[in-house]
């Protein structure tokens, strides 16, 4: 059986996720900052016969993000699939920024965005290297393309959120990075846009959103499940690939 993580699973598309993983046959870790949060979700899994567990893992805590990583290794002694999904858009969910360039705003982003997922996939990468073809999946956006933020045939070419914008630019710099570093393992890894979805993640997403989470799911689960001869470092969504 794999042994499969997903952050940011309390809710939404990483809630969905784990489902969707768990239905392939995996066990799957459900993380989240509250795992009082999670239990709920193993109970659904396990009483359709499915294998879960759940464990606290706080992004934008290296501790907690070290905690998670040693209880995974002393339970399972290997990760075969990483989703990192936990993110924020606190230019639109929360307030709105001073200017358009906000430091603090740049900050409470990236401290999430990238700096957590960095902060994971540090703590968890001996564990994938033990796996016989571990899946790394970054969870993105197409609003982090450059090249989908300088056509103005694009739907989100006015959509202004640098924060947000250059976070998932960033991670998906991460994406490339990783892929080189691990080009001569078994490890893949993928940026994946989930498209624009019904979650908690802004009000707009919630009320306007086109996309259900298991849609979503979907097409995180094909990067997580990805052939041995897929290539790696792939920016990709429901459509096929996206455009840097």
């Amino acid at each position: 059986m794999k042994i499969a993580l997903v952050t940011g699973a309390s809710r939404g598309i990483g809630e969905a996720t784990a489902r969707r993983l768990a239905r392939s046959g995996a066990h799957v870790i459900l993380t989240a900052r509250r795992p009082e949060d999670l239990q709920e979700h193993v109970d659904r899994l396990e009483a359709a016969g499915h294998s879960a567990s759940a464990l606290q893992l706080d992004v934008t805590d290296r501790d907690s993000v070290q905690r998670a990583a040693d209880a995974v290794a002393a339970a399972h002694g290997h990760l075969d699939v990483l989703v990192n999904n936990a993110g924020v858009l606190p230019e639109v969910a929360n307030a709105e920024p001073v200017e358009v360039v906000d430091l603090e705003m740049f900050r409470t982003t990236y401290e999430t965005n990238v700096l957590g997922a960095v902060a994971v996939l540090e703590a968890f990468l001996p564990l994938l290297r033990k796996s016989e073809a571990a899946r790394i999946v970054n969870v993105t956006s197409t609003m982090g393309s450059m090249a989908d933020q300088t056509d103005p045939e694009s739907p989100y070419y006015g959509t202004v959120v640098p924060a947000y914008q250059s976070s998932k630019a960033a991670l998906n710099s991460v994406t490339i990075a990783l892929a080189k570093a691990l080009a001569d393992t078994s490890i893949k890894v993928t940026s994946v846009c989930p498209g624009f979805v019904q979650t908690e993640l802004t009000p707009i997403n919630k009320d306007n959103a086109p996309t259900t989470p298991d849609q979503a799911a979907e097409v995180i689960h094909r990067a997580a499940t990805l052939p041995d001869d897929a290539p790696s470092g792939t920016f990709v969504d429901a459509n096929g690939p996206v455009a840097w």
